[in-house]
């Protein structure tokens, strides 16, 4: 029986999703938008402020001015899951990084056969991943709306919150995938 020269389909998957997930959690990550606040009282109607992890924008939708670095009047960035989410949001990408270099290693990397057991340990670690930065953009969907806002003003989720959760969603199932090496590694012994 040969050795079959084609990478296993898993692998592959694993291969494909986890870099869109990790640039989907990276755009998460840096923009500004995790919520938007809008219909502010004594603002202008068209007034929205973007607020993310790590930055707050206004902008007006008439113009299309956009200001960033908006101070933080109502202790935004001092609320617990915006501080959880600026811990894990880069350590989800530090692992997202350290998964896919030795997912590459493991595939197949310049050799015949792939590394089932090391694939298999990069799927894991790539679900760790997906894990770390689901759970922030969770616990903040939940808080959404106990976070502090101006009075009488409508919230609604922003697109890096979206971004996040299918960010996450790719890098767990790209790494559930990988994970499946370790049924081949097992199989050999």
């Amino acid at each position: 029986h040969l050795p079959s020269m084609r990478t296993p389909t898993a692998m592959i998957v694993g291969l494909v999703l986890c870099p869109c997930g990790l640039l989907l959690t990276l755009t998460a990550t840096l923009a500004p938008n995790w919520r938007q606040v809008s219909h502010i009282p004594n603002q202008p109607i068209d007034l929205i402020l973007e607020q993310g992890i790590w930055d707050m924008c206004q902008e007006q939708q008439s113009t299309h001015n956009r200001l960033c670095g908006q101070a933080d009047e109502l202790g935004y960035f001092e609320q617990v899951p915006v501080w959880v989410a600026q811990g894990l949001m880069p350590t989800s990408l530090v692992l997202n990084l350290l998964g896919l270099v030795v997912a590459a290693l493991g595939v197949r990397c310049w050799r015949k056969e792939p590394r089932h057991l090391l694939a298999g340990v990069a799927g894991l670690v790539l679900f760790l991943s997906g894990l770390l930065s689901l759970m922030p953009a969770s616990w903040y969907t939940h808080e959404l709306w106990a976070l502090p806002a101006p009075a009488g003003s409508t919230l609604v989720v922003g697109y890096s919150l979206v971004l996040s959760y299918l960010g996450s969603c790719l890098e767990i199932l790209g790494g559930l995938a990988l994970t499946l090496s370790f049924h081949r590694c097992c199989k050999e012994r």
